[in-house]
């Protein structure tokens, strides 16, 4: 245990925070552009789909990059443990940076057909790829400079690095928008894939400048390094368990926290309030500029109170705030705030759909070459286009499905075995006939500019960022602590990637999924709270807290 009185921070430990933190902010950087263009992405490479499946699809594309993620990290992390921390980072930044830059001369759909999304796809798996093995190398080699004592703050820098490469996404997306104005849709959006070349070529240097982390270097003289990293990790069952109770104990819930608060709510503003884009970036931006700064407060707290302390705590707030229709439902409040007039509708103005249940299908098309054509999942199809919630009544066989809202009930119809352009007319009809009776109830197309009230907004936004600050500051260093030096690249990295990668990362499109399913747009929110709850539970009971742990104890 270490009772060592923490040295202030010498020039050599600034440059190496510096240049891991910096390099990492380029990195997601590139990663998180797909996310923050997803709906016109959808509309450039998944032109052939209905709307509301070329929105999810885009989201699975994205969701492409993380779930290769782990593969990334047994790749990248392997290699970390056997070459060391310096090179192998700098192989990843090289790849995400590449493929980034592809994405910006990528013909569309209507260029070349289905190859654009394909390429797209492939493109998103060599950046997950490459994201697999940068964090945990950042991490490690970060954590592997820190004195005893202040591990917490200054792995915590490196946990800014994500929410500050979303921030600068975001900017750089905000100005080209102004730049090109209608063109930004056509090909304007193009410009923040391109430019990324010239902060790959900073990330190269400075990588270049960087000395290698000295625990890899010192066992490396001694002859200590581990020859089958991947083995060691989880092929040894002290090893390996410890790698689950990350995963479960820590990250899981960590990843949909963050997800949460980033991602999702910069979606459900856009897609489910129809909140514009520029301002719900802007709100998304600005709520980021407040509270990263507690990345810093909570990684620091953590080398004082404990790491698992601050988890824990953050999970809680987070799943107590989630759960909607409560007087602390942070989304309902959102709702309240961000569009009133839906929220007005959806009580004085409730909607129905009365359907034959054995003909409803899951709302969720992962290839997009599904077609939805039963009644009742076009109704459920055109509804949660509108961002209109409903409930489901269910009726005799062979109903056809009838959508109600207030007063106004719409005869459904099924496309299965209609000449196209019979299919065609009625779909129109319908969807048309369905928006004038939300218009008549009182739903909104669009939310009010003049009716957002955007101090209100904005502070709801900021405690999602804090909720993701808690669970995601203290983190790294607790990741590092819990696995010796000889396998700690690979040991950590997994689940990371496994947590952040599928559990956070599959958010998005799931939530959505829910939600088209479901009817109720907040639906989608017990994905996250049944996650973080899960974490919380095996966090709670079983990750012991690692404060003051000896990262050299078991070399």
């Amino acid at each position: 245990m270490s009772t060592t009185k923490a040295a202030p921070m010498t020039a050599e430990e600034r440059k190496v925070i510096f240049a891991s933190s910096l390099g990492t902010v380029f990195e997601w950087y590139d990663f998180y552009l797909y996310g923050s263009l997803a709906a016109i992405i959808a509309k450039q490479f998944f032109s052939g789909l209905d709307a509301g499946s070329a929105f999810i699809f885009a989201l699975l594309a994205f969701a492409a990059g993380f779930i290769v993620r782990p593969f990334g990290a047994l790749v990248f992390g392997r290699l970390g443990d056997l070459i060391g921390r310096k090179y192998t980072f700098l192989v990843t930044i090289l790849l995400m940076g590449g493929a980034t830059f592809i994405v910006g001369i990528l013909p569309t759909y209507e260029t070349i057909g289905v190859a654009a999304p394909v390429i797209l796809i492939i493109l998103r798996m060599l950046q997950g790829l490459a994201l697999g093995g940068e964090y945990g190398g950042a991490a490690t080699y970060v954590a592997e400079h820190a004195p005893n004592g202040r591990r917490g703050a200054y792995t915590a820098w490196i946990q800014t690095t994500a929410t500050l490469g979303l921030f600068l996404s975001l900017l750089v997306i905000l100005f080209t928008r102004e730049f090109t104005g209608p063109n930004f849709d056509v090909w304007g959006w193009r410009v923040p894939f391109i430019v990324s070349i010239l902060l790959l070529a900073v990330s190269v240097y400075i990588r270049l400048s960087m000395n290698e982390s000295p625990a890899f270097k010192k066992m490396k003289e001694e002859n200590k390094l581990s020859k089958a990293p991947l083995t060691e990790s989880f092929g040894q069952w002290k090893n390996l368990k410890i790698v689950i109770l990350a995963l479960f104990g820590l990250v899981a819930g960590q990843a949909v926290v963050w997800y949460t608060g980033q991602f999702y709510a910069l979606f459900y503003l856009t897609q489910v309030l129809k909140v514009d884009p520029k301002t719900a970036n802007l709100l998304i931006a600005a709520s980021l500029v407040i509270g990263t700064p507690f990345f810093i407060v909570f990684g620091s707290l953590s080398d004082r109170i404990g790491r698992k302390m601050i988890i824990m705590a953050g999970l809680l707030l987070a799943i107590i705030t989630y759960i909607p229709n409560t007087p602390v439902s942070i989304f309902n409040a959102l709702t309240h705030f961000a569009n009133p007039a839906l929220e007005k509708a959806m009580k004085e103005a409730p909607a129905t759909i009365t359907v034959d249940e054995a003909e409803c299908t899951f709302q969720f098309n992962p290839t997009g070459t599904a077609k939805f054509t039963s009644s009742c999942d076009i109704a459920k199809q055109v509804m949660a286009s509108n961002s209109a919630s409903y409930s489901t009544i269910p009726a005799a066989a062979g109903t056809v499905a009838t959508v109600k809202i207030g007063e106004t009930v719409i005869e459904g119809y099924s496309s299965k075995g209609l000449p196209a352009d019979e299919a065609k007319a009625k779909d129109a009809a319908f969807k048309k006939a369905v928006r004038e009776a939300l218009n008549a109830a009182g739903y909104p197309a669009k939310a009010d500019p003049a009716a957002v009230n955007l101090p209100a907004v904005l502070a709801l936004l900021v405690i999602l960022v804090i909720y993701v600050t808690m669970v995601y500051g203290p983190i790294a260093a607790m990741l590092v602590e819990m696995f010796p030096t000889r396998i700690r690249y690979t040991s950590m990295s997994l689940p990371y990637h496994i947590g952040n990668g599928w559990f956070g990362g599959l958010l998005p499109t799931i939530s959505f999924a829910l939600v088209a399913q479901n009817g109720n747009i907040y639906y989608g929110l017990w994905y996250p709270i049944a996650i973080a709850a899960m974490t919380f539970v095996i966090g709670m009971l079983f990750v012991r807290e690692t404060k003051d742990v000896d990262i050299y104890a078991n070399d």
